[in-house]
């Protein structure tokens, strides 16, 4: 009996399985589509038309009947509002896919009718970031081009998906929704608001390759002193004035010096700093920072609590500076100075750039990270503060509080 019982369960479980797979085949085909198109006002009138109907039917109410009917034509109407093929070309253009906060961001939309016949009035739809445009599209004879201008606002650094444009269909009541996707999304990189330093950093690097180090190398740019030759030594190297006048081969010994690399450490604990405002400045302070390395055409390296950026060019700088989030975090400067240095040990500059929160000990700690023999700058931002320079140790800190004075900060720093 047991063994019958076991078969048939088994048997019950292989059928439900082929039925199963068939009844999500036809919920992908018709039923997501049609829970797509129905709004939520629209499954509400059609529970409460079937509602009515099983009242009537039921309960004899003439009232409830009526309701149902009423239930009933409403929803066939907006089935005959969405009925119908548009036959649209769209094109969405940016005119420029990156720019600076501030900057003024345009687009266009144009749609035109690739029917042969005359199309209706509709709407067509543009997501921008959270917020949708709409665009009202009206009677369009075969070949009729229709075009509109938008902006997006770009007051904040931010990357915004712009689009797809899809045409929409819908009833007056807005029982009945249907949606056409003609284009792909976006991207619009609102890059972080920078200023040309014009040089101000050029004092922190005193070679013309780089910093003079205390390691002593037999070929190399900065002449140290001569020496006697020893066998295996680069003929090239001999200072025959001196043999000429000592009779003793002599050769010239060089420092090796340290080709001018940048590393930044960026700090995203927004526990770091006052308000929002401040970590922008301190991300624009960054950007600013890295694209004057670029213009002096030196090696650069960012970083941030949540990794590496890419710092192939200024564009892809400026696109991973977009992206930066900032987050309340249990790390602080100290903790990326010290990943930063570590993954850039032959910087020749090292600049940690946090808020006003950390104090002098905290900033020491960070500072304890950098390998000796690198220049290390902490700088501080914080909107409305003066710009001004410290020492704690080795360490030189500079405040900027507004983006303009970050040239003068700099020099100040180099003094």
């Amino acid at each position: 009996m047991r063994d019958r019982a076991r078969r048939l369960a088994e048997s019950a479980a292989i059928g439900t399985g082929p039925a199963r797979e068939a009844a999500a085949g036809w919920w992908g085909r018709a039923g997501r589509p049609a829970a797509e198109i129905v709004s939520p006002l629209g499954w509400t009138v059609a529970c409460v038309t079937a509602g009515a109907w099983v009242l009537g039917l039921v309960l004899g109410w003439a009232e409830a009947l009526v309701a149902g009917l009423v239930g009933v034509l409403l929803l066939l109407l907006a089935v005959a509002f969405i009925l119908g093929r548009s036959s649209y070309e769209v094109r969405l253009d940016l005119a420029r896919a990156r720019v600076a906060v501030g900057d003024r961001a345009v687009g266009e939309i144009a749609v035109t009718n690739t029917a042969d016949r005359a199309l209706l009035p509709a709407a067509m739809e543009l997501p921008v970031g959270r917020a949708t445009a709409v665009f009202p599209l009206p009677r369009m004879r075969p070949g009729t081009v229709h075009e509109d201008l938008f902006t997006i606002p770009t007051h904040r650094r931010a990357v915004i998906v712009v689009g797809p444009v899809r045409s929409v269909r819908q009833d007056p009541l807005g029982l009945l929704r249907r949606q056409l996707r003609w284009t792909d999304p976006q991207d619009l990189y609102v890059h972080p608001r920078t200023v040309a330093l014009q040089g101000s950093s050029a004092g922190f690097i005193r070679d013309l390759e780089g910093l003079p180090t205390r390691e002593l190398s037999s070929a190399d740019v900065s002449f140290h002193a001569l020496r006697d030759y020893v066998p295996g030594d680069d003929r090239r190297h001999i200072h025959w004035k001196t043999v000429a006048r000592t009779n003793t081969l002599m050769v010239r010994q060089f420092e090796e010096t340290r080709r001018a690399h940048l590393a930044i450490a960026l700090s995203t604990n927004t526990a770091e700093y006052a308000t929002e405002d401040d970590f922008e400045l301190a991300v624009s302070v960054a950007a600013s920072i890295g694209l004057e390395a670029f213009k002096e055409q030196r090696g650069l390296s960012v970083r941030t609590h949540a990794g590496p950026l890419h710092t192939g060019t200024g564009r892809t700088l400026l696109d991973g500076m977009t992206r930066i989030e900032g987050r309340p975090l249990r790390r602080g400067s100290v903790d990326v100075a010290r990943e930063t240095a570590e993954d850039v040990p032959n910087a020749s500059v090292f600049f940690l750039i946090t808020g006003d929160r950390p104090g002098a000990a905290e900033l020491r700690r960070a500072a304890s990270a950098v390998p000796p023999g690198v220049r290390a700058l902490a700088i501080r931002c914080a909107h409305g503060l003066e710009t001004g320079r410290a020492s704690i140790g080795d360490l030189t800190v500079v405040t900027v509080g507004d983006l303009q004075d970050l040239g003068l900060a700099l020099r100040k720093a180099a003094a």
